[in-house]
């Protein structure tokens, strides 16, 4: 990374400004021992969210506890466009980036949904090789699709994939076990210990009215992030966003003592990022060399 970003071995925490595909040939090689990407999931729609609020009203539209009134109130609405006339063109190119990207113990994760993950699959076989595949993730939730003409869809598919099969880091012990489904089958040690998680994760989305909500669309819940984070990456390793959204991996490394790179040019997922992580991330934005020249030499 280029100095003027300040970004050294032991430098600021980053939330970037900028086209992923510009910025990311401008990070070194092997920096980063966890990548978490969330992109798009060609969707062929808008994806949008409006944050709102309840305040007591004598006349308010809803009713809430003992009878009480309250009004709604409609916030600032999030959204962005998740159509692509060709997605592969589009994301090969930075899947590509993130093997290079990868130190030789890290770890990929890739977070889509039925409609590419099948062809991210062979793609991703073909870019790490098919032995670096470690797991296939199904996270498993309990909100949105009510569909009545076929199985209504409640899962998001993760595929995580290694840069080297012999030596990748992955540490179990360090992540949060699981409640077992029949504890009287286990000894009573067992069962107030708790297993550990499996390829399938059953994790509620973020709340709408929970205290991690940003109102940013497709936001990820911090406890999905946490397990990644977690098993793959050390305390003070460098981990990587390159479509951050509201900046979940970020927030989470913090907390989990590592340092993170997010990047990102949609101006709500850079309010929400700015006012998320803010106060331990430095927000810079990025510029391709040649503007920089075009604008000194207008400055004169």
């Amino acid at each position: 990374m280029s100095d003027a970003l300040g970004w050294l071995p032991d430098g600021a925490n980053l939330v970037v400004d900028a086209d992923n595909a510009d910025y990311l040939p401008t990070l070194p090689d092997g920096a980063f021992t966890l990548i978490y990407i969330d992109p798009p999931f060609n969707t062929g729609r808008t994806q949008s969210r409006r944050q709102t609020t309840m305040v007591r009203s004598d006349d308010g539209d809803r009713i809430g506890f003992q009878g009480r009134s309250y009004a709604t109130v409609k916030g600032s609405l999030s959204r962005y466009d998740d159509t692509f006339a060709d997605y592969w063109s589009f994301l090969e190119p930075r899947l590509a980036e993130a093997w290079r990207l990868l130190a030789d113990d890290g770890t990929l994760y890739l977070h889509l949904d039925y409609r590419e993950v099948h062809y991210a699959k062979v793609l991703l076989d073909m870019l790490f090789g098919r032995e670096c595949f470690l797991n296939e993730i199904i996270w498993a939730y309990d909100y949105g699709a009510r569909a009545r003409n076929r199985w209504p869809t409640k899962h998001d598919n993760i595929l995580v994939y290694v840069k080297n099969p012999s030596g990748y880091h992955f540490d179990n012990a360090s992540v949060d076990r699981e409640p077992y489904m029949a504890p009287g089958l286990v000894t009573a040690e067992k069962a107030a210990r708790g297993k550990l998680p499996t390829d399938v994760w059953w994790h509620t989305i973020v709340s709408p009215t929970g205290k991690e909500k940003t109102g940013y669309p497709t936001q990820k819940p911090e406890g999905l992030l946490r397990r990644m984070v977690s098993a793959s990456s050390r305390e003070g390793d460098w981990v990587l966003d390159f479509f951050a959204g509201s900046g979940t991996l970020g927030a989470v490394a913090a907390q989990l003592g590592r340092r993170f790179v997010c990047v990102d040019q949609n101006p709500q997922a850079l309010e929400v990022m700015t006012d998320r992580l803010g106060a331990v991330a430095e927000v810079v934005q990025h510029r391709e060399p040649a503007q920089d020249r075009e604008e000194a030499s207008s400055n004169g």
